[in-house]
């Protein structure tokens, strides 16, 4: 429904041209898909921004021993940039960042890009309708529209373990892997069984000297379907067909899982849940030795409270000689190395955090403070009403800023998926602004509050706030105790994201703009539509 207002046509000298139309933070997969998106429509006054040297965003940071994707490739990859040229279904890093690089070079986004650049501030100008961005070289950058396609992933999380700091031995964490330690032969320890440590143990355990493994929530693991995909396999990936066919299946079967544990009713969810305890114990049992370390790596919480994984190595790996299971609990880091409530000192020359990342901590999705309407910070608007925004992507009160990884915007599976979803959202909202000649794009509150409301009702049923979970460490819930992620399926997040009513935001004029009629030369805010 939309409303005309009358305004005043009072022409002002004081009106600013942003610098660009749109600025992506980031050139991740987020990135590159935000970009590729605007193009689509039309729209290629850019400008990428990103804080490393390169694109490729997760794939270029992360360069630990035995990064890999944990989802086949065909399907953590661009429904318009497949390809058949992998070397196994679940690619290496470096693949991953070809992969990033090459569709850059395909798209012709280099010439849009901004390297060694890292946004510390944004703010929204209520009188110019933009946004200024402040780099950490002090320079300001202003555009219509903002969008922070940063990832989860960003900040590592190290563990709050007294005395970190003390150790005299190289300390690292995955996600800043430093290249110059050589582990040949070295005592090395790493904290942390999570889907970064079932890559990095097997990958490192016959080159160190000996390898301890500190576990405080074991995790649960199915074999991995992995292997190469050789000349043969790669012809049939390169038949669009059974390419399509394989990506299909896939999605189905991940569709399938995901929806009878996220919004499949109680009894269906605790039937298949169990049933997959059952084999998945099995098989873990069948991949560990010792009766002892074997019952150790079997987790106690039910399966789907915290993301499982695949691997066929490490479980095996502690059935070598060199490689020992600690789940006493860690007190204490000394100069020498790590000390368990049970008094022990473990000496180590290497101490390795594979514990995961700040991924709902303030100031972490963006990491950097966004302002928006009368001084409203995102950081501390989520911090004390609990993480929300309208399908992940916008937030009442920021205008003009449209997320790529929000809160309730990713249906658990393919990262992939859900960036093709929240792109096409923002960069239809974008469009839609420029063809009204809108200088502001803004979610209505009564919308976004609806969206927000079904995604708690739906979660009511959720398995992750049974006692099934308790014990379980998941970081699929927020310190709100919420699980900010979307429950629905991929079709419904596809379907949505794509067709939502253009008139679920609000589109205000304030500056000079080509769809302004004849004779309005400046305004105090025109909306077309009710807020």
């Amino acid at each position: 429904m939309t409303s005309s207002t009358q305004v005043e046509t009072t022409a002002s000298s004081e009106e600013e041209v942003p610098d660009h139309e749109v600025v992506v933070i980031g050139a991740g997969f987020g990135g590159i898909a935000s970009a590729i998106a605007l193009q689509r429509k039309g729209i290629h006054d850019y400008l990428i921004v990103e804080k490393w040297g390169d694109v490729g965003g997760t794939w270029l940071a992360n360069t630990y021993p035995g990064v890999a994707v944990d989802i086949p490739s065909f399907i953590y990859s661009f429904s318009f940039e497949q390809r058949a040229d992998w070397s196994r279904v679940f690619a290496p890093g470096a693949e991953l960042l070809r992969y990033a690089k090459d569709i850059v070079a395909k798209h012709g986004l280099r010439e849009k890009l901004r390297v060694n650049t890292k946004i510390e501030h944004a703010q929204f100008d209520e009188t110019q309708n933009l946004w200024r961005l402040r780099t950490d070289g002090g320079e300001q950058i202003t555009c219509r529209f903002l969008v922070p396609a940063v990832g989860g992933l960003e900040r590592p999380k190290l563990p709050d373990i007294d005395g970190l700091d003390s150790f005299a031995g190289s300390l690292m964490h995955t996600a800043l892997w430093d290249h110059d330690v050589d582990l040949t032969g070295k005592r090395v320890a790493v904290i942390g069984t999570g889907a970064t440590s079932l890559q990095l143990v097997p990958a490192i355990a016959e080159q160190v000297g000996r390898l301890t493994v500190f576990q405080r929530t074991p995790i649960w693991l199915g074999p991995k379907p992995d292997a190469e995909i050789g000349s043969r396999g790669r012809r049939i990936l390169g038949r669009r067909t059974l390419r399509s066919a394989f990506r299909a299946v896939g999605t189905v079967g991940t569709e399938l899982a995901m929806s009878t544990m996220l919004v499949g009713p109680a009894w269906l969810n605790d039937l298949s849940r169990r049933a997959t305890e059952h084999q998945m114990r099995k098989w873990m049992r069948s991949q560990v030795d010792d009766p002892v370390t074997r019952e150790k790596l079997i987790p106690q919480y039910g399966f789907g409270c915290k993301r499982p994984s695949m691997s066929n190595t490490y479980l095996k790996t502690f059935n070598r000689d060199n490689v020992s299971l600690v789940t006493e609990s860690i007190e204490r880091v000394t100069e020498k190395g790590v000390v368990t409530v049970d008094g022990i000192e473990h000496e180590f020359d290497v101490l390795i955090c594979a514990t995961g990342f700040k991924l709902w901590d303030k100031g972490s999705m963006p990491p950097f403070p966004v302002v928006g309407r009368g001084g409203l910070e995102l950081g501390e608007f989520w911090q004390n009403n609990r993480f929300q925004a309208y399908h992940g992507v916008s937030i009442p009160d920021f205008p003009n800023l449209f997320l790529v990884i929000g809160p309730y915007g990713f249906v658990l599976g393919s990262y992939i998926w859900m960036i093709e979803a929240t792109t096409a959202h923002l960069s239809r909202a974008i469009g839609e602004a420029n063809k009204r000649g809108a200088t502001s794009c803004e979610i209505r509150r009564n919308v976004h509050d609806a969206y927000f409301k079904k995604c708690l009702k739906r979660q009511e049923s959720n398995m992750l706030f049974t006692p099934t979970c308790a014990g379980s460490n998941t970081y699929y819930l927020d310190h709100h105790g919420d699980s900010p992620f979307r429950p629905s399926t991929h079709g419904e997040m596809y379907w949505q994201n794509r067709h939502y009513d253009l008139n679920d935001y609000v589109y205000g004029i304030e500056t000079l703009r080509p769809a302004i009629p004849a004779g309005i030369t400046s305004t105090r805010r025109v909306e077309n539509g009710d807020q």
